[in-house]
């Protein structure tokens, strides 16, 4: 019932860097993939990087760009033992499958995909894998004890959202978070924050604000989450042999000099590097953690944006949003 055309819609990214939608071939599945038809997609600021000159177009394998979506299984390989027709799941896809997420089918191994919860949305559900599971990672690595003083810095984004979400639903407190706007603030205290571990750096410096809220204590663990220049903030805010989670590979030369003279333990948190060994248990695994937190309301979807539907004008919108770091919080999502 599910897959009766022989094309599929997609958005293809052309050889000069523009975005058009075409009719492509519907992938099937390989022996151990399910096809899924896709949803909801979501959005990451890689998709952008990934059109630009830089170190993250090395990871284009399809010019059907997409890393994450929900959707619909819609025909299986012959040894799938895991799902069956009709059957709704959400994947962090990532390059492990056919082809991106910007299009209306999508065969990945059955070994990276799970269950959607039945208490969220598609959209809520396509939201999930790359800040989740970036999140989840961050989270266990730390290892954290609760009398551990944490700075987390733009905490109100896709994974600072659900880092302290992770940090709340395990009885974490002793936390200071930065924000940027009124939106992101009133944000993070529906999540639980209290006003008072809230930085406003467009009001406050972050150095002097941070450390007056540590008690003048240089924080046991800094996760940073925005890069360039706060993360040299960040380091100058951790104490010697403390622990530095770097998350968006934006460091300066500044910044790893600080943490080189503290002797900091530095922790950089990347989902690409299970994805580059097939290591497919860790994508499983980590999604089922968060789906049984959603299942029992531990913690709750990200905040969603739908932009629009499978279109190259809600691409081009979704970038752009996405580039001049616009979405208040929120995460982007594409219908399908």
């Amino acid at each position: 019932m599910y897959n009766k055309a022989i094309k599929m819609k997609a958005i293809v990214l052309q050889e000069n860097r523009e975005f058009q939608l075409e009719n492509v071939e519907i992938p099937q599945p390989e022996e151990h993939q399910i096809q899924v038809n896709i949803k909801a997609s979501g959005f990451n600021p890689i998709d952008y990087q990934m059109t630009e000159d830089g170190s993250e177009r090395k990871l284009l394998h399809s010019p059907i760009l997409g890393r994450e979506f929900s959707g619909i299984v819609s025909a299986i390989g012959k040894s799938v033992t895991d799902f069956k027709i009709g059957d709704a799941v959400f994947c962090g896809s990532g390059s492990m499958g056919f082809n991106g997420t910007y299009a209306e089918y999508i065969c990945v191994p059955e070994a990276i995909a799970v269950h959607k919860p039945a208490n969220i949305s598609f959209e809520e559900a396509a939201a999930i894998p790359s800040a989740g599971l970036t999140a989840l990672q961050a989270f266990k690595r730390i290892n954290a004890s609760f009398s551990d003083s944490i700075l987390i810095t733009g905490a109100a984004g896709g994974v600072g959202n659900m880092f302290v979400k992770l940090l709340l639903a395990n009885g974490f407190q002793n936390f200071v978070v930065t924000a940027g706007n009124e939106s992101s603030i009133n944000a993070l205290i529906d999540l639980g924050v209290k006003p008072k571990q809230i930085i406003n750096y467009k009001k406050e410096e972050i150095y002097e604000a941070a450390l007056s809220l540590n008690g003048n204590k240089s924080f046991d663990i800094a996760v940073d989450l925005v890069g360039n220049n706060v993360a040299e903030i960040a380091a100058k805010l951790l104490k010697t042999n403390g622990t530095y989670v770097d998350v968006t590979n934006f460091s300066t030369q500044e910044s790893r000099g600080i943490l080189f003279s503290k002797g900091a333990s530095i922790l950089n948190i990347s989902n690409y590097a299970y994805g580059l060994e097939k290591r497919y248990d860790y994508y499983k695994n980590g999604l089922n953690e968060l789906r049984l937190l959603l299942d029992r309301e531990k913690i709750t979807p990200p905040a969603i944006l739908v932009v629009g539907e499978l279109e190259i004008n809600t691409v081009e919108n979704a970038h752009r949003i996405l580039r001049e770091n616009k979405t208040e919080g929120k995460k982007l999502i594409m219908k399908i």
